[in-house]
């Protein structure tokens, strides 16, 4: 255990928050992704775990990374399919998780889900939570820590 660090984020999963750069994505998804398949496909190569709901672990990922202020699709979250406006719950309960660690509200843009997924191999890296809700996936792109700060 370290202090200041959520127990959450374990050595390999802050391993590549550390590793990544402004820009890079990270992939937040659900149970039912095809996390594995995908994370094979990102820079990082390999999946990464933390079997928590999908709010807990944005919390705590947020937690360490800054999100990218200079982009509009910083934060995106999968859209249902066939419906693009509806909000589920879990997607409430992430929204929230990001809104207190931005410290404003930053809308998470809808990417319809092939186009999610497009944008997941994309990625730098996967990190499969154990949440069972459907539509539990959502993308983050790295900001910058200006100088001075910590």
């Amino acid at each position: 255990m370290l202090k200041g660090i959520n127990p959450l984020l374990n050595a390999e999963v802050l391993g590549v928050l550390r590793a990544m750069g402004h820009g890079d994505d990270l992939i937040v998804a659900d149970t039912n992704f095809p996390s594995d398949s995908i994370a094979r496909q990102t820079t990082h190569g390999t999946i990464l775990r933390i079997d928590r709901s999908a709010p807990e672990v944005v919390e705590a990922v947020l937690s360490v990374f800054p999100i990218d202020t200079f982009v509009d699709d910083a934060a995106a979250r999968m859209e249902v399919v066939g419906e693009p406006t509806t909000i589920l719950p879990v997607m409430e309960e992430v929204q929230a998780k990001v809104d207190a660690s931005f410290g404003e509200s930053l809308p998470l843009l809808p990417v319809e889900r092939f186009d999610f997924y497009k944008r997941a191999k994309q990625a730098y890296a996967v990190i499969q939570t154990h949440e069972r809700r459907f539509y539990g996936c959502f993308a983050f792109r790295k900001g910058v820590i200006p100088p001075g700060e910590t």
